[in-house]
């Protein structure tokens, strides 16, 4: 049997109702730390499971993955990170959760902890070197901020005349939010934008920032490569349809859902490989000799039906490099 962990933050303060069963004394648990919310991510959990399950560890039967949950609440996670380190879980898997990654390598110099991350994270603190990490820690770099002045312009050459640009990220998430707003300013000024920043960290807030652009009539937004926009991606694209508005999104799931345009790394190759780092850890493997994999497939995809109802015609110089679905 295994054990199942839902972290529930109620007014900054963390809690996590767990559900203890019986387990085999030699079962490893991993402990699998994902920011956005179970209904939403069910993929991104299967993609990881399938990586691990091709190492030979399959949930149940020689391994037990706890999930935690964050709802894009991180007040919690410093004790969170604690509790997992005091158990000594043979894992901490945090694929696309800088936030869990960073308090996870501060927190301890032994316990592996397998990343998926937005920068390079030598920069970051996380490793060593991209070749030898040398300590704990190991993943994927996924290089959604190194894209994000190429997103910014391949949204400008879809909706060229559009000037007034504006730049939706999720405060709570600050690693996320803070590389986005130091390198989305300069690339807008390059190409001749102006851009309005918008904060949302709640469903709640995501409608309130569509209102705010539509009324200061903004021509186009760019959202932020966060777990919290792709994960309430059906709602950005609902209300990006309803108000107008050409909108350029981090994954290709927000626009499999309705968006118009994304454009980055498979998140879910990403989390697959984070389940095959995981296993080959358990199975032996030291993080410090696994060496970063780096994302080298970058989609750019178009939603056909989403850009003919904002009636915006595909430039050819995009549809010969675009993968265009209706």
């Amino acid at each position: 049997m295994n054990r199942r962990a839902l972290i529930t933050l109620l007014g900054g303060a963390a809690a996590w109702p767990l559900t203890a069963r019986a387990q085999q004394a030699a079962m490893p648990i991993v402990a699998w730390v994902h920011g956005g919310f179970p209904d939403a991510n069910a993929l991104h959990l299967a993609a990881f499971q399938k990586g691990l399950s091709e190492t030979g560890y399959i949930e149940d039967h020689n391994v037990t993955v706890e999930r935690y949950w964050l709802h894009n609440q991180y007040d919690g996670m410093p004790s969170l990170v604690a509790d997992l380190v005091r158990r000594h879980v043979a894992v901490i898997a945090a694929p696309g959760s800088l936030v869990t990654s960073l308090a996870a390598k501060a927190a301890t110099a032994t316990i592996p902890i397998v990343f998926g991350v937005t920068e390079d994270p030598v920069k970051l603190g996380l490793v060593a070197s991209i070749a030898r990490p040398g300590g704990n820690a190991t993943g994927i770099n996924y290089f959604l901020s190194e894209v994000l002045a190429k997103r910014l312009g391949l949204l400008h050459e879809l909706v060229p005349k559009a000037v007034r640009v504006g730049v939706l990220v999720n405060p709570s998430n600050a690693p996320v939010a803070e590389a986005t707003l130091r390198e989305i300013p300069e690339a807008a000024r390059a190409i001749g934008l102006q851009i309005q920043v918008l904060n949302a960290s709640t469903s709640p807030e995501i409608e309130t920032a569509f209102a705010t652009l539509a009324r200061e009539r903004a021509e186009a937004l760019f959202v932020a490569p966060d777990i919290l926009f792709v994960s309430r991606g059906a709602q950005v694209a609902t209300l990006a349809a309803r108000h107008g508005i050409p909108a350029s999104y981090p994954a290709r799931e927000v626009v499999e859902v309705g968006g118009l345009m994304s454009y980055g790394a498979d998140y879910l190759a990403m989390f697959h490989q984070a389940g095959v780092y995981t296993g080959q850890i358990l199975k032996g493997a030291n993080p410090a000799d696994l060496p970063v994999h780096q994302s080298t497939k970058f989609d750019l995809v178009i939603n056909l039906k989403a850009a003919r109802a904002l009636g915006l015609i595909i430039p050819t110089t995009l549809l010969v490099t675009a993968e265009v679905i209706e």
